[in-house]
């Protein structure tokens, strides 16, 4: 799944796109919220100012965190909207973006910095943000790279992030105990065995297997053909292992809601190894612990910190897609075309992601540190109502039903949705259709696909704004 999204040799998001390539937006793959609607982004932007109201309106130190930041859209409206918040945004002294693909550094690097230069950094790339003069961006391929400094506040945006970080697939599988050796060899020679004859070696017991990406095999003669649900040329799929693998020996073992379907056979559960360790390392910079847990010996090495933290401090807002608290299972999909394909069709040219498990989210941000909270997750509809998203709709379509030049009521940088032809009837169409798009609550409605989960410093379960909680400060 990372080799096919994220290969510098043709991966889905490293390949060099055109217009008629881009992955994003109504002529790409898919569609994302940002580019639905400008409110998505204006309204994040806001709950991070509020976040930052609630710590005590720090004046030095802050640093905005974007994870897979697209084209730049939605740090661009967030950014557009903390610059009416000029105490924060004066002290807003790096925007790190972590990505791995050049060509999307290239499109984020021009709505973010327009005319200012691109130069190299020592761990990545920088330029200055042209929204927040005072501000450098860097971009960097990974977490682990941003230095971990005691006085810096990082508030961390991950938006349809981890739907896209690889998983483990496992299946409960039923087989037989080894039979016991009915002698045991000793130094002074060979003795009955005292568990061979109370042992039950007909009782089958349950084992994790791994599902495993093999080639497809071809059809049997003598089998009647079936339709498959989705039409597809793949030349491969996922099968059952056949022995123990050593993720299916780790992973499940990580949690208890693992260990309680191991009993259930043929029940299958899906893994995200770096998704916990991400969530890890996301609790660690807003809290106070000293490293960066190591969850797996797959993962890269701790980075400890010269100093903790005198406090907990900044804040993680993650928005994506998946069930609230069950265990994702058979989720990996593929999406080309606004269309769901095979997982394992067209390597490099299809979207891959798959359900994310938010209760594994929070577990591991919990476990990493002491010094923080998880609150959540929330529909993204309900999240999106109670930042006031509503009432922005409705003054966007003021200004337009005021005379307000339609262009000037989007108020976007790069003209991202906004085409300067369009008249006012079209813009305020727009704007009702987008915003009741991200709140929809149907059955595939993102206001109820969608989910918001907030890891912010412990307060002793004060919950943040849009979780519940009230603007404080």
């Amino acid at each position: 799944m990372r080799q096919c999204l994220t290969s510098d040799l043709g991966g889905y998001y490293t390949r060099h796109s055109t217009a008629s390539t881009d992955q994003f937006g109504k002529s790409g793959d898919f569609v994302t919220s940002p580019e639905i609607s400008q409110i998505f982004g204006e309204l994040i932007g806001i709950w991070i100012v509020a976040e930052w109201m609630a710590q005590g309106r720090k004046s030095t130190g802050l640093q905005l965190v974007e994870l897979g930041p697209g084209r730049g859209t939605l740090l661009s409206d967030v950014l557009r909207t903390i610059r009416n918040f000029q105490p924060m945004a004066k002290s807003i002294e790096t925007i790190y973006m972590i990505e791995s693909s050049p060509n999307l550094r290239e499109k984020q690097h021009a709505i973010l910095c327009g005319d200012s230069p691109l130069h190299e950094h020592a761990i990545g790339h920088s330029s200055k943000s042209k929204l927040l003069p005072n501000a450098n961006i860097i971009w960097t391929e990974d977490l682990n790279f941003i230095p971990k400094e005691s006085d810096k506040s990082p508030f961390i945006i991950a938006h349809e992030f981890f739907d896209a970080l690889p998983i483990h697939t496992f299946q409960a599988a039923s087989v037989p105990r080894e039979e016991p050796k009915q002698t045991i060899e000793t130094p002074t020679g060979p003795i009955a065995n005292p568990s061979a004859s109370n042992s039950s070696s007909n009782t089958p017991q349950n084992e994790w297997r791994e599902l495993l990406v093999t080639p497809v095999a071809p059809p049997s003669p003598f089998s009647a053909p079936t339709k498959p649900k989705i039409e597809s040329n793949a030349e491969f799929e996922l099968s059952v292992s056949k022995q123990p693998t050593n993720m299916s020996r780790l992973l499940p073992g990580l949690s208890p809601r693992y260990k309680a379907l191991l009993s259930q056979t043929g029940s299958t559960i899906e893994i995200s190894e770096s998704a916990r360790i991400i969530a890890s390392q996301i609790a660690n910079m807003v809290g106070n612990a000293p490293q960066t847990p190591s969850a797996t010996p797959t993962s890269r090495p701790a980075q400890p910190s010269k100093q903790l933290k005198k406090e907990p401090s900044g804040a993680a807002l993650i928005i994506d897609y998946g069930p609230a608290s069950n265990i994702p299972v058979s989720t990996l999909r593929g999406i080309r075309n606004h269309q769901l394909v095979s997982p394992f069709e067209s390597p490099g040219l299809v979207d891959l992601s798959a359900d994310v498990d938010f209760g594994a989210l929070v577990e591991a941000a919990l476990d990493a540190d002491d010094g923080v909270e998880v609150h959540g997750p929330v529909d993204q509809g309900y999240w999106l109502e109670t930042m006031g998203g509503g009432e922005r709709a409705e003054a966007l379509v003021s200004k337009v039903e005021g005379g307000v030049d339609a262009a000037s009521a989007d108020q976007r940088e790069g003209k991202v949705g906004i085409t300067g032809g369009d008249d006012a009837a079209t813009v305020k169409e727009r704007i009702q259709t987008g915003w009741k798009r991200l709140v929809d609550r149907g059955p595939n409605g993102m206001g109820k696909l969608y989910r918001a989960l907030a890891i912010v410093p412990a307060r002793g379960g004060k919950r943040p704004v849009g979780f519940g909680g009230d603007v404080a400060g």
